[in-house]
């Protein structure tokens, strides 16, 4: 069954307290060479049967509506994963 990806972040004028806790780590552990991470969401809805132009449509509908808080979060991928 076909799988379609929806990743959320937040929105880049904010702040990401677990991205910056993970980076914070990062320092501590003498990790180099990133200088900053942001943490988002992934989820990964099954799909019985074709994805349709329809089906894709109402996955971004879902992602708007439902998967995100469109205040503090941007939907930055739908994709389909065979």
């Amino acid at each position: 069954m076909p799988t379609i990806v929806v990743d959320v972040m937040p929105k880049p004028e904010l702040l990401d307290p677990q991205g910056k806790a993970v980076s914070g780590a990062f320092a501590r552990l003498g990790v180099e060479g990133f200088t900053d991470v942001r943490i988002g969401k992934r989820f990964e809805l099954t799909v019985e049967g074709e994805v349709t132009d329809e089906i894709l449509a109402e996955a971004r509908r879902i992602a708007d509506e439902v998967l995100s808080n469109s205040v503090i979060e941007d939907v930055v991928g739908i994709e389909v994963a065979e």
